[in-house]
């Protein structure tokens, strides 16, 4: 979801706890586990150096070695103010970790002869359609999870996110109007959307919902007890859930209203466990095999494809020199999954990111060796030091401060942001004027794929309403000229925006404009992929 969001996880300022957290839970009994290796004496100090670094009320970790649990517990607290502590059975949002689960379903059909990967969307979906009729004809199961349609990154993202009232399928139907930016098959760019239609072709091929895919031919075969379709799913009365915590306005650490996916969940929708995702682990790891050898999830032949790099992704120079020993030799993206190298082994790897929470599962297929670590802060540099840190103590690798670097790399990210809010400031004329009285401002608008947003009055000022996601509501203060600041009134979604009107000959309104402010806005936010035109008034009635 918006992760993979996971870029914006890196860019977010870390600030210290100061030791309002409870310390490290004691190992979870209730996990089986093997006696943990000696290269993992101190990974709890370093758990919880990286916990309060950046500001992470709790986390969970699991690491499986040759398949077995070696670890498997939480440090910290499920809640800031709450003294429940985290454990190996707490649920998290695992947002775009859910991907695998979307590739491995449609592996599973095929597998079964109910589909191909190869096979055209259309041959599923009679009535897909993406906003060009060679990419509609050409697009193949493959293609839905490979990120390399021509979509832009995270286009049609607002649809969805945050929380809108279309169905997955109205969702999927809309796709036909959401612009190209790119050639098809020609770049990577990561997308959500097309998980969605992923969902509905498990639907359609399986005649099932897809929840109920998962829970019966995923979730009771591998006794992934926590595991919950989403946020909907969740038992309030005896579910051991994390609550999720941001920085509002990028600065003030609090908690975060859960939130509901219930229409492109093929995308980023599952709750689950450490304890949970170290048994999907020791599957992957066992080539698809579980019950001690005598059943199959899946084919290693559909395992090898999930695993094979299908869309290449470009190495550029690491965002501070501390972060040079992480650069891959190779990187892309297979069917759901992240592929690139680390100290000469192959990683099998995926983030996600979701209000208040990001996380990570990594796996070294050659050593049988998997790391996931989930966390209830929107700050990725945890998760990343972490894993790094178990990678390079079992493949005994040496060590490197990875505390340190990303601590690095966040401090230059948030300066970066900085400047480029300097540059805003400094670029304003202040003592401009909107050109039209506010009112002639207020009305409908209409983007073809989003559909409608309204401006409207709010006290003596205006406010943006968009219909379809009752979260995306903010008030508007004069920025210069005809531009404004959409101040959203959930000051947790951190992507306050600029919204520019464009004026024709007669000064009427031809077209509105948006944009999020700060380059650390999660990339769902595509606000400026939207073209707002004005909706005309109906006539009145008499």
């Amino acid at each position: 979801m918006r992760g993979s969001t996971e870029w914006r996880w890196v860019a977010c300022l870390a600030l210290v706890l100061g030791g309002s957290v409870m310390g490290a839970a004691a190992q979870d009994a209730a996990v089986p586990q093997s006696p943990r290796p000696v290269a993992l004496d101190g990974f709890d100090a370093w758990v919880e150096r990286t916990r309060t670094t950046f500001d992470v009320p709790g986390i969970a970790v699991a690491i499986v070695r040759d398949g077995e649990v070696v670890l498997a517990r939480g440090y910290g607290v499920r809640a800031l103010g709450d003294e429940a502590p985290m454990d190996a059975h707490t649920l998290f949002a695992i947002a775009s970790n859910t991907k695998a689960f979307t590739s491995m379903s449609l592996s599973i059909l095929a597998d079964e002869g109910k589909l191909d990967l190869n096979d055209r969307v259309i041959d599923h979906l009679p009535w897909f359609r993406m906003a060009d009729p060679y990419v509609t004809r050409e697009m193949r199961l493959r293609d839905l999870l490979t990120h390399r349609s021509g979509l832009g990154l995270g286009a049609g993202d607002l649809l969805f996110w945050p929380t809108t009232d279309y169905s997955t399928r109205e969702v999927a139907e809309r796709l036909a109007r959401v612009p190209l930016s790119g050639g098809f098959r020609e770049r990577y760019a990561y997308d959500n959307i097309l998980y969605g239609v992923a969902q509905l072709v498990v639907e359609a091929a399986s005649g099932m919902s897809y929840a109920d895919f998962l829970q019966a031919r995923i979730f009771d075969p591998l006794d992934m007890s926590d595991t919950r379709f989403n946020s909907d799913h969740l038992r309030p009365s005896d579910d051991n859930v994390a609550t999720g915590h941001a920085k509002s306005d990028f600065s003030r650490l609090g908690p975060v209203p859960r939130m509901s996916w219930a229409n492109v969940s093929g995308a980023g929708g599952l709750y689950s466990s450490v304890d949970d995702l170290s048994k999907w682990m020791r599957v992957l790891l066992d080539g698809g095999r579980f019950d001690a050898g005598d059943a199959r999830l899946v084919s290693e032949r559909r395992l090898r494809g999930m695993w094979s790099l299908a869309t290449p992704i470009a190495i550029g120079e690491p965002a501070v020199p501390e972060l040079a020993p992480a650069v891959p030799a190779f990187s892309g993206y297979g069917e759901g999954w992240s592929v690139s190298d680390y100290r000469g082994r192959k990683l099998v790897w995926h983030t996600g990111g979701w209000p208040g929470m990001v996380s990570r599962l990594t796996l070294v297929p050659q050593e049988r060796l998997g790391i996931v670590v989930l966390t209830n802060q929107e700050v990725g540099a945890a998760f990343n030091a972490i894993t790094l840190r178990a990678l390079d103590v079992l493949l005994d690798a040496g060590t490197h401060d990875w505390i340190a670097a990303y601590a690095a790399a966040l401090a230059k990210g948030q300066g970066k942001a900085d400047e480029d809010w300097r540059k805003h400031l400094a670029a304003r004329d202040a003592a401009s004027k909107p050109s039209l009285p506010l009112a002639k401002y207020a009305g409908r608008y209409r983007d073809d794929w989003y559909g409608d947003i309204v401006v409207e009055r709010s006290g003596k000022g205006l406010a943006l309403r968009f219909t379809r996601t009752p979260q995306l509501l903010g008030d508007l203060e004069h920025w210069q000229h005809d531009s404004f600041v959409v101040r959203w009134r959930d000051r947790a979604l951190n992507a306050d925006a600029f919204l520019t009107f464009a004026l024709d000959a007669d000064g009427g309104i031809r077209e509105a404009r948006m944009e999020a402010i700060s380059p650390l806005t999660d990339f769902s936010f595509d606000f400026h992929d939207l073209r707002l035109v004005p909706v005309p008034a109906e006539p009145a009635k008499h």
